[in-house]
């Protein structure tokens, strides 16, 4: 993330991510880091031209690699700043493959109600436009913002 150099009207992740002193991560953070970091970091790690202990082990890790690109695009794709049919059924195809091949990749993992919500999120794009439009953003900024100010606990 450090060494990364990006457009400065994208929204980055803070330099020290993982570290406590990072503090908590926004959505527009989140969906930098699995847009961009994510996608450069486990390529140059798993992906074509890289080699691992064994066979198997290159195998499986292509298989992640290529299980987490599925919600790599629906994430781009249902944030993509237009919006069509045809890229809302992209991101239901997307979705679908992602949430899919948990279980069969990640045998102990356990869905949970969000990967049912993200199938609503097809419908949304159809009734809404791009989910620019109508995400909570802003409202999140306005909130920290809140947050912030002392109240010593008490309402009023």
């Amino acid at each position: 993330i450090h060494e990364t150099t990006t457009p400065t009207w994208l929204g980055s992740v803070p330099k020290n991510f993982g570290k406590a002193s990072a503090g908590m991560i926004k959505a527009d953070e989140w969906r930098s880091l699995i847009t961009i970091y994510l996608p450069i970091a486990l390529v140059s790690l798993w992906g074509a031209g890289t080699s691992h202990s064994s066979d198997e082990l290159t195998v499986c890790l292509r298989i992640m690699l290529d299980h987490t690109m599925e919600l790599v695009c629906a994430v781009y794709l249902a944030c993509a700043q237009t919006m069509s049919a045809r890229r809302a059924q992209a991101y239901r195809s997307h979705i679908a493959a992602y949430v899919g091949k948990l279980q069969e990749i990640h045998p102990t993992f356990s869905l949970r109600p969000n990967h049912h919500a993200s199938f609503h999120i097809y419908d949304y794009l159809l009734l809404f436009g791009p989910a620019h439009l109508w995400w909570c953003f802003p409202f999140e900024h306005l909130i920290g913002i809140i947050q912030c100010i002392p109240i010593n606990h008490k309402f009023g």
